[in-house]
């Protein structure tokens, strides 16, 4: 597998992602962390897992090829489906975030079950200040975890928020110091684990209940939309401004 590592102890699995220390992903990343989740899944034995990563942040987003036009797309629409193959699995997953979490990296943390976080670990839906349609199902899952108005305030500012104030919204479960993040995950993970597992994956599946179409549908119109706005001017000014970390010139077009 490439940029993870898969291990299994005590009933729990645990994924780490290793690309430090931004650990940004692409399509074969995804790929691979939906086939350890499925692996996971044939595996009576593992009743929980644990997403975690190395480094600095826990996932600073999408490194795509740099393809453009007919290529971008059909690269956006296999990621999305790797990404959609997450949503699908059936045991619960329990994210340690230790640092950034930021765009699609975002998507990957709201993609598990709880999220244990530091005050040190940033969170941002960081897509309209590049010019373009948020993905990875964050369309979905951020709201249904937060509230709509909430994720609205996110999602059009593009802020960045702190542990602290992701803690308060609701977007993580817990707040640890940071490098108890891992530990306390695992902790977590071994408590849903003590649980008789047939009850648990029964409850699970009623309570996420169509989610997996919600993101699917969402992430239709997600990729559409992001197609459309990275043909743009905006689009070149918005990644041309963050590289130069510089407030952007959009002109609207």
């Amino acid at each position: 597998m490439s940029g993870i590592e898969v291990t299994y102890s005590d009933h729990v699995g645990m994924i780490v992602i290793q690309r430090p220390p931004h650990n940004f992903f692409d399509v074969e990343l995804i790929h691979d962390i939906a086939n350890a989740l499925e692996q996971f899944d044939q595996d009576a034995q593992v009743r929980s897992v644990v997403l975690a990563a190395d480094g600095k942040a826990f996932c600073a987003g999408a490194q795509f090829s740099g393809a453009t036009g007919a290529a971008a797309s059909a690269e956006g629409k296999h990621l999305y489906a790797q990404a959609l193959r997450i949503f699908e699995c059936r045991k619960p997953i329990v994210a340690a975030v230790q640092g950034p979490a930021i765009g699609g990296g975002l998507g990957v943390a709201l993609a598990a079950d709880f999220r244990i976080a530091c005050p040190e670990a940033r969170f941002a839906v960081n897509f309209t200040r590049l010019g373009i349609h948020p993905g990875f199902g964050l369309s979905v899952t951020l709201p249904e975890l937060i509230g709509r108005n909430q994720a609205e305030l996110l999602f059009y500012t593009s802020r960045r928020i702190g542990g602290e104030e992701a803690f308060a919204i609701g977007l993580v479960n817990e707040l640890v110091e940071q490098e108890k993040v891992r530990e306390r995950a695992v902790a977590l993970a071994k408590e849903i684990a003590e649980c008789g597992p047939l009850g648990v994956l029964s409850t699970r599946e009623t309570l996420r209940a169509g989610l997996a179409d919600r993101v699917r549908a969402a992430v239709a119109r997600e990729l559409s939309e992001q197609e459309r706005l990275m043909s743009t001017e905006d689009f070149a000014e918005g990644v041309k401004s963050t590289a130069e970390r510089r407030p952007a010139n959009f002109i609207g077009r």
